[in-house]
């Protein structure tokens, strides 16, 4: 009888495992993950490591191609903040939040209707991420996860543009939620640092102060669409 190869390891989470032991085995070197998810891998397995390194996580690998690094990255950014909207739920609703606000200078218009127009916060903040979601899983626009069209590639910076207001929200409206869910992940300074590396958004879009040295932009009265 011959004995399992104990050196091939299964990087999946088995029906029944504790949250505490999600993901819990070795760590593999990018070139060693032979998936067309490889990327996507190797950026959920830097963050594990240390969510807190920023400039670690947005590193990417030699010759990877820069597109593809982007999109991941935003990929990745929506499904994070699935848990900031779950916990924004439990004080944020349509009677306590009537817009989608973030400093009494910022109110945002959602796309999701035919018309843009105001929205309770809580719906932007689904209808936003759903939008997001419908995009970036869009075989018209990103048919393949290691090659990317310029084309699709700029629809990128509206994609940022509209979820990072979901961030400025719970920030000057629910700062207490913000506050402990950033503390745990470190996802708006992680965002933030992104969209200013790749050029993603303009500096005066960047209101919540996640960049050393920089206050928030809360000086002009703004209504925003979706446009």
């Amino acid at each position: 009888m011959k004995m399992a190869d104990t050196s091939s390891i299964l990087r999946r989470n088995r029906p029944g495992t504790k949250a505490q032991n999600f993901c819990n085995w070795p760590e593999e070197p990018f070139e060693e993950m032979d998936s067309t998810l490889a990327v996507q891998q190797f950026i959920q397995q830097t963050i594990r490591k240390e969510p807190g390194n920023v400039d670690e996580i947005l590193t990417p690998p030699d010759g990877q191609d820069e597109g593809v690094w982007k999109y991941e990255h935003l990929r990745q950014f929506c499904m994070e903040l699935d848990g900031l909207a779950v916990k924004l739920q439990t004080e944020c609703n349509s009677e306590t939040c009537t817009q989608m606000t973030a400093t009494e200078q910022w109110i945002f218009l959602c796309a999701a209707h035919k018309t843009p127009k105001e929205c309770p916060a809580i719906d932007y903040t689904r209808h936003t991420l759903d939008g997001a979601a419908c995009l970036l899983n869009s075989n018209k626009y990103f048919p393949s996860r290691v090659s990317i069209k310029e084309s699709s590639v700029a629809k990128l910076g509206s994609v940022c543009r509209r979820v990072y207001r979901i961030f400025s929200h719970a920030y000057f409206h629910h700062r207490s939620v913000f506050d402990e869910f950033e503390n745990e992940t470190f996802l708006c300074r992680r965002f933030t640092v992104f969209v200013t590396k790749y050029n993603l958004m303009s500096k005066d879009n960047l209101i919540v102060p996640m960049l050393g040295g920089e206050e928030a932009n809360t000086t002009t009265t703004t209504t925003e669409s979706e446009a």
